[in-house]
């Protein structure tokens, strides 16, 4: 009965480790208040580990590979201080956005998750999306009301990662909702962009789409640009695993 009420007022760590903390009070011949402080420390360290492990569920970053994977080296150009300095989070406290900007398998997508996931560490809400996923969702909907409602799903969070810009083209009102999104958070909340086109092909993504220009305005002003030159890190494994594999047929 003790274990149901202490989960009914919301102790749930508490109720779950009762018999533990039983024992470890009568061993340690607990005072009150020593009682009451190591029950607040398990509560709030339980609650600190759920909040985790709902910002990262709901941030939907998926699986990463950690920054002490990424090859430094390979790339022609690449600004390794100004990208540990954004991974640090300094953008976020001024409200600036991050744009990467690089050919296909140069690693920009994992340095945008990397920065989502130390955000998410700091506390911050994070919602990582990709373009085609972000535009799909709000043209489809239906109503005025509908569409409201998803755009303040993507104002919402501290920190929205938008990736692969560039790879699809889009129609006009496409390129009306990326622009109400960017417009939302301008200097409010900051964005994270990857394109693997400079800010001159973006025309190309939303073909005579008028609010180009007032869109790569109001997602460059204030941002962090970081631009990364170079060979695939995917053509490169796959010529490593071909040259493998013919070494071992030899």
């Amino acid at each position: 009965m003790t274990s149901e009420l202490l989960n009914a007022i919301g102790l749930k760590a508490v109720s779950e480790q009762l018999d533990d903390i039983v024992a470890y009070a009568t061993k340690r011949r607990l005072g009150v208040q020593q009682l009451l402080e190591h029950i607040a420390g398990i509560e709030k360290q339980d609650r600190a580990r759920r909040s985790l492990e709902s910002r990262i569920k709901k941030s939907k970053i998926g699986r990463l590979k950690p920054m002490s994977d990424f090859d430094w080296g390979w790339p022609k150009k690449i600004n390794q201080t100004k990208i540990e300095s954004i991974l640090a989070l300094d953008f976020l406290k001024e409200r600036k956005n991050v744009i990467l900007v690089a050919p296909q398998g140069l690693g920009k997508t994992m340095i945008a998750r990397n920065i989502c996931q130390n955000a998410i560490l700091a506390g911050h809400s994070t919602l990582f999306t990709t373009a085609a996923q972000l535009l799909l969702d709000l043209a489809s909907q239906e109503s005025a009301s509908g569409l409201e409602r998803r755009l303040r799903y993507y104002q919402r969070p501290s920190l929205l990662a938008v990736d692969e810009i560039g790879y699809l083209s889009y129609d006009n009102r496409n390129a009306d909702l990326l622009f109400q999104l960017i417009s939302r958070r301008y200097e409010e909340k900051s964005i994270i962009l990857t394109t693997n086109l400079a800010f001159s092909g973006w025309p190309t993504i939303f073909p005579n789409a008028a609010c180009v220009t007032a869109l790569i305005d109001r997602a460059v002003h204030h941002a962090e640009i970081i631009t990364i030159e170079g060979d695939s890190y995917r053509r490169r494994e796959a010529e490593k695993n071909a040259q493998k594999i013919s070494k071992a047929k030899q």
